[in-house]
């Protein structure tokens, strides 16, 4: 259909998709855990040929004049909220085009970054002028030497104080303002459940507005899945843990109180089952630094998508590739992935727009 064919908005229904976009592969870190997999394992293996699977060594990334493209067309589309993530996005000036683009088109911008980039006062500045909503920035542990063991840098030269340096330029460039909310994300892991509550004490300390943790999830073929990865005999330390964080959250908004029962229950079972109410495909979608959309992250529902069923956002027009959507659906193809997509579609209104006691 054509773009001047396409009905207009109020037709389409009121906006409720949520985009997570990994805009760019390359990053400055070298996280053991991430989902792009890690440089050396590609430059040893060479790069991963499925569909749908990420390195951060991809010479695909599309070009800056298509993403632009494609981000012309969100104002009018079924497109709410857009979660600009990586590889690191702010490593690329050409990202900040872009969230101008999608600024323009009336939707919510939050970006996910290592906080390395918020050193750098033009960057700050710039995100505060265009109206970025929230700034969600990755952080593992309280303890520097920890979090520098668990997200090391390519160089050695950037980690844990830098993050928080970044954290801190970026609050105090904001001032009054009520945006960017600012916010931590830490990836909990079997040996360290205490994180789950350091990182909020840090998190307070630091004066963010918002904190999440997520349980890792790794594939059951990754080299670290048995070391890194919760069992059931974790359930109860992490249990503890999570009702700590909810009984005193101090002055941070966090996820709504079910996202404990998810956390629990996810990290209570292997991967496998199904997931009730499953948003992807109708109110999430992931977009891939080549262009690729699927209906979530997920490595398993990416694997399930017949190949007559790809898409992409190049050429496309976002006022017609979101809008037949099926009604949210119980899907089969649980993984632990999934609990960490809840906050980004359901609970980020209430992270953006909660009135943190600060």
């Amino acid at each position: 259909m054509p773009p001047d064919e396409i009905s207009p908005p109020d037709m389409l229904g009121a906006p409720d998709a949520t985009l997570l976009w990994g805009l760019r592969s390359p990053c400055a870190f070298t996280c053991p855990h991430c989902y792009f997999g890690t440089i050396e394992e590609h430059k040893q293996q060479g790069l991963p040929t499925e569909a749908g699977v990420l390195s951060h060594l991809s010479r695909t990334d599309l070009p800056l004049q298509t993403l632009k493209a494609f981000a012309r067309t969100l104002a009018g589309s079924r497109v709410e909220r857009v979660v600009i993530a990586g590889g690191e996005p702010l490593d690329w000036l050409p990202t900040l085009e872009v969230i101008g683009l999608i600024k323009q088109a009336g939707c919510q911008v939050v970006i996910a970054t290592n906080g390395v980039p918020l050193t750098r006062p033009p960057v700050v500045q710039r995100l505060i002028d265009l109206g970025v909503d929230g700034v969600s920035v990755s952080l593992d542990s309280a303890d520097a030497t920890v979090n520098d063991r668990l997200r090391p840098s390519r160089s050695g030269r950037f980690g844990y104080h830098d993050v928080v340096a970044g954290i801190r330029a970026l609050l105090d460039a904001r001032g009054d303002r009520h945006t960017p909310r600012v916010g931590v994300y830490t990836v909990v892991m079997r040996e360290r459940p205490q994180e789950i509550t350091d990182m909020a004490h840090l998190a307070n300390q630091l004066g963010v507005d918002y904190y999440v943790p997520q349980p890792i999830s790794l594939a059951p073929d990754h080299r670290l899945f048995s070391a890194l990865t919760h069992r059931r005999e974790d359930v109860p330390a992490v249990a503890e843990q999570l009702c700590r964080l909810y009984d005193e959250p101090g002055g941070l908004a966090l996820p709504a109180p079910s996202y404990v029962r998810r956390f629990i229950d996810a990290i209570s079972t292997q991967d496998g089952g199904h997931v009730p109410d499953c948003f992807g495909g109708s109110r999430l979608f992931f977009i891939q630094p080549d262009g690729s959309v699927w209906d979530c992250p997920s490595d398993r529902r990416i694997a399930a998508t017949p190949s007559t069923s790809r898409r992409s956002i190049r050429d496309a027009d976002a006022r017609v590739l979101f809008t037949d959507r099926p009604a949210c659906t119980n899907c089969t193809l649980f993984s632990r992935d999934c609990v960490n997509m809840w906050p980004l579609v359901l609970d980020m209104p209430r992270l953006l727009n909660s009135g943190a006691a600060r």
